[in-house]
């Protein structure tokens, strides 16, 4: 095992909690920039790309090291924005601690709740710095009286060295503590290690007051976070975790890394490629250094197929982990300087690298070749556009934002696909049948070797797999679904890869126009909390939007009601939230998962899809007579297929 000597820590925070400037702050207590930038004065150390400046916002993840006492740290920015909550989402799976920025006048905010979840799903060990504490109308007790009712029990006001009153308090949420302090440990620098422990184990989560634009603070946050972190163990055999793609000013791409096993060095093959250089950045500027070791993190040329959230190992075998946030909006692309649709795609597909929810692709709709992308809000759409601008020199711009909905299967179903030109020969069936909801698409195989070799079946599993699938109703993404291979047939002498591929594709396309088709649409979870007398509206709202909701918890002042309903009727729900509360009522929002659409005709009808004009999802068949090819439509399919 390799003990590491660094931790990597995020900043997180609902926009305009104060997440950049806290940021400033750390790195130059702890030395490692020298001056103070500033939101406002569009210099801040980290937001140094001209969108990030001139909209005031972080869009970018960035990294930079410095060091507290014996322990050294890389600080990752993330952005705050629900826009670019992906690339937030991304930096998650690098990180051993978060500070999480809370607006001490706002509250605990609507994506605050999101980013805790999130952060309790990758189980990350979090300090808490509400910001603003100096503001007039700051209320520390209702902060901290929030925190612990929204948030956790085990927010902890470590604002001051903790005293035996305090240690007594915190000794409530871990028994190593509460062992420790009935021993006769009752301060801070006695108990270090078990409070270290606690704030591993996600048992208590420290929290600091203070202005982050003032300083104050920030000093006992930094102290907190060098006495109660612990740098972890790892394998001594090389790994390593992707959590961002980037092209460099020269075109050069570059893999950012969490390396979670062994070391790294420059020229180290992995797999069929090999490490061109290592690089080691703060904020913009880059050092390179000729290996790094478990824990560290860094970035590397000569990886030409990573995506972010991949786990290299020392064979470049790649493994990919599924993020938690989707995209839930789609728009299409309008290209505005004649550049052609090709062209386009390459370079909005490299951009894409760097942004995986965008899923470009291109659809026929209105007897036309679109190009589509998947964005996480109309923001982020602004900024695409000019990134296109900047790197391609490409000018688009984008349609009208439409829900993203998916498609699957009432019941099961058959499907048979046949590829039969002239010297080339395959034959497919697949049973499609409806699986849980969130489960997206499986394959297994239920053929007798009988009827086909080994290698053949797995070859089908594989183009099962390999592509995204779109139903027949709006050509959205299949999804929910297990494919099972049930027979297939080849020829000893014509048949090759490919004509499996094209026989498995066609096979499961037949099988959808045959099948009762369900169109999905995403939904949220929402916690709504709103005073008694907003309550009757927001119970008349929940129902007008098509919501759904759990008895209200109701105190002497409040309600809060728990429900879910759909992202097309609540995606702009919080503007009229803080608008009939006076800004005293919150919403929060959650994607979780898709459902029947509650309007799908009339979505089928908007969307107007033409299954029969998507060249790229053919139904029919390929069959062969007298030495030529002929094409046979899907309804015809099942009486001319050869597997009985």
């Amino acid at each position: 095992m390799i003990q590491s000597k660094e931790n990597t820590i995020g900043i997180l925070a609902h926009v305009d909690a104060g997440k950049t400037t806290l940021t400033e702050a750390v790195l130059f207590k702890a030395g490692a920039i020298r001056r103070l930038g500033r939101v406002d004065k569009k210099d801040s150390w980290f937001d140094s790309h001209e969108l990030e400046r001139s909209r005031g916002i972080t869009i970018f993840s960035k990294q930079n090291p410095f060091t507290l006492g014996e322990k050294q740290f890389t600080l990752v920015d993330t952005p705050g924005h629900v826009d670019f909550s992906a690339e937030m989402e991304r930096t998650l799976g690098v990180l051993d601690y978060a500070v999480l920025v809370i607006d001490g006048i706002s509250g605990v905010q609507s994506h605050t709740e999101t980013i805790w979840q999130l952060l309790e799903e990758y189980n990350i060990p979090v300090f808490i710095f509400v910001n603003k504490s100096d503001r007039d109308g700051f209320d520390k007790a209702a902060v901290l009286t929030e925190l612990k009712s929204i948030l956790s029990d085990g927010c902890t006001d470590f604002g001051e060295t903790l005293n035996e009153e305090k240690a007594e308090d915190i000794s409530m949420h871990s028994e190593k503590i509460l062992e420790a302090f009935l021993e006769g440990k009752t301060d801070e620098n006695s108990l270090q290690n078990e409070i270290a422990q606690a704030v591993l184990s996600r048992e208590i989560f420290p929290c600091i007051f203070g202005s982050a634009l003032r300083n104050e603070g920030v000093d006992r946050l930094l102290e907190v976070v060098e006495k109660f972190t612990v740098c972890k163990e790892y394998p001594d055999e090389f790994s390593a975790k992707v959590y961002k793609i980037l092209h460099d000013s020269q075109g050069n791409r570059l893999s950012f890394l969490k390396i979670t096993g062994g070391k790294l060095t420059v020229r180290m093959p992995l797999g069929n490629e090999k490490i061109d250089r290592i690089l080691i950045y703060s904020g913009e500027k880059s050092e390179g250094v000729n290996e790094i070791t478990a824990g560290g993190v860094c970035a590397v040329s000569g990886l030409s197929g990573t995506l972010p959230g991949d786990i290299i190992s020392l064979n470049g075998e790649i493994k990919n982990s599924t993020p938690k946030l989707h995209p839930l909006l789609s728009s299409r692309v309008d290209i505005l300087d004649g550049t052609d649709i090709h062209t386009a795609v390459q370079k909005l597909r490299i951009l894409s690298e760097e942004m995986p929810e965008l899923s470009v692709k291109t659809v026929f709709f209105l007897k036309e070749e679109q190009i589509q992308i998947s964005v996480m809000g109309k923001i982020q759409l602004e900024i695409i556009k000019s990134l296109v601008k900047d790197r391609f020199g490409i000018e688009i711009n984008f349609g009208q934002c439409r829900i993203l909905y998916k498609e699957t299967v009432a019941s099961p179903v058959m499907g048979y696909g046949h590829y039969e030109p002239l010297r080339h020969y395959a034959e497919t069936q697949l049973r499609i049948e409806p699986a849980a909801r969130g489960s997206g698409i499986n394959a297994k195989s239920e053929c007798s070797l009988d009827f086909l070799d080994s290698n053949y079946q797995n070859l089908i599993l594989t183009h099962i797999l390999e592509k995204e699938h779109v139903g027949i109703l709006t050509g959205s993404p299949l999804t929910d679904v297990n494919i099972i291979l049930t027979a297939g047939r080849a020829h000893l002498k014509h048949t090759e890869g490919g004509d499996f591929r094209e026989a498995t594709y066609r096979a499961i396309r037949q099988g959808l126009e045959k099948a009762e088709s369900i169109l999905l649409e995403p939904y949220y979870s929402f916690t709504l909390r709103v005073s008694l007398d907003c309550f009757g509206r927001a119970i008349s709202d929940i129902q007008r939007l098509c919501g759904e909701f759990d008895p209200p918890e109701m105190t002497e002042t409040r309600a809060v009601i728990r429900g879910s309903g759909p992202v097309s009727k609540f995606m702009d729900y919080p503007e009229e939230v803080t608008a009939y509360t006076g800004g005293k009522g919150s919403i929060s929002l959650r994607e979780s998962g898709f459902r029947p659409c509650h309007n799908a005709e009339e979505v089928i009808r908007e969307i107007a899809y033409e299954k029969e004009r998507d060249l790229e999802n053919p139904s029919s068949s390929v069959f062969c007579s007298h030495g030529a090819g002929f094409e046979v439509k899907w309804q015809d399919v099942d009486q001319m297929r050869h597997i009985k």
